[in-house]
């Protein structure tokens, strides 16, 4: 079964995440960048065993703390091939992360950032969105490789999902720290029903 811990990490209301399998106790880590000794303090206490650090995408205030976590930890970095930053290794569109008997398939959502994935897992009914997609918003596209009409089409997949997937965004953006797809379509602006031009439109 998998596990989820969201940990609250620096000034910009983040979010990172330790996932792991129940049974063989092996770990990924997503997002790592600031608090570090949060994520190892957790790793020991529950004694799990990472095996990587995924990166929803290369922006530094989900990445500022790979290379030292990687140290620590003995563990490579996996990142979509467009990041441009150090890794390991490569996933894309249709690839899976896997630790233990579990595994998170690769979405690639390009619109926040060119390298923007998401990671799900149907079985439990869980994604993970980066900044493609928060509680009660989306990820702005007004900085370098941001693309609004590349945004809009990823966000229409997400909505696709079944109601019953639960979001854990990148950052705390919102009146929850999670949600599900049923309930971000119903109140989520970015989710509503409309046409790429009015999308581009309400991005401004």
């Amino acid at each position: 079964m998998i596990k989820i811990k969201q940990i609250p990490v620096g000034s910009m209301q983040n979010f990172t995440y330790i996932v792991h399998d129940e049974d063989t106790r092996k770990a990924i880590i997503i997002d790592p960048s600031w608090d570090l000794d949060k994520i190892t303090n957790f790793v020991s206490k529950k004694e799990l065993e990472p095996v990587s650090i995924v990166n929803t995408h290369h922006h530094f205030d989900h990445t500022l703390g790979n290379q030292a976590l990687s140290q620590r930890l003995r563990i490579p970095i996996i990142q979509h091939p467009s990041s441009g930053l150090p890794h390991n290794t490569d996933i894309d569109e249709g690839d899976t992360v896997d630790f233990g008997e579990c595994t998170l398939q690769v979405l690639h959502t390009p619109g926040h950032s060119q390298d923007g994935i998401c990671l799900l897992n149907d079985r439990y009914k869980i994604i993970f969105t980066g900044d493609t997609l928060f509680v009660g918003s989306c990820g702005r596209t007004d900085l370098p490789g941001g693309d609004a009409a590349q945004l809009y089409h990823s966000l229409q997949r997400l909505s696709k999902l079944d109601d019953t997937y639960t979001i854990y965004p990148g950052h705390n953006y919102g009146g929850t720290t999670k949600s599900t797809i049923q309930e971000q379509r119903m109140t989520n602006l970015a989710l509503q029903p409309r046409t790429e031009e009015e999308f581009l439109v309400l991005l401004g």
